[in-house]
């Protein structure tokens, strides 16, 4: 498995004012989607670096066994993109799995695990 980019997704009650943020910033939102009357995830770029925010509603709904199965206040989650999902599979073997392999709206192939930490990390691969 070759993890192709990592990206950090911080989880907050409220994107809009980090959108805002970031926006005075020089990046620009390239990805929105709507949670309810809110946005419940966002993608922002600038310059090849991309951050990711996403409502702690709109995880709750998405992947509901990631705040179940993750004690303490986490706030962070890591997405990482790899070349190879059956390859991260295997890789995985072992670990404490949070959500098992999953077709996604959005066109991946992801695994959700926990890290030693109790951080949240998902691998996912884009399919054609």
């Amino acid at each position: 498995m070759r993890i192709e980019r990592l990206t950090p997704v911080l989880i907050v009650d409220e994107v809009e004012p980090c959108i805002e943020f970031w926006k005075a910033r020089g990046f620009e939102a390239t990805t929105t989607v709507p949670e309810g009357g809110r946005i419940g995830f966002a993608m922002l770029t600038r310059a090849g670096i991309e951050l990711r925010y996403q409502s702690v509603a709109s995880v709750a709904r998405d992947v509901p066994a990631v705040p179940e199965r993750c004690e303490g206040p986490w706030r962070t989650a890591v997405c990482s993109e790899v070349d190879d999902i059956e390859s991260a599979a295997s890789n995985l073997s072992g670990v404490d799995t949070v959500v098992p392999r999953r077709q996604t709206f959005y066109g991946t192939q992801e695994i959700i695990v926990r890290d030693p930490a109790g951080n949240v990390v998902s691998f996912a691969q884009f399919l054609p």
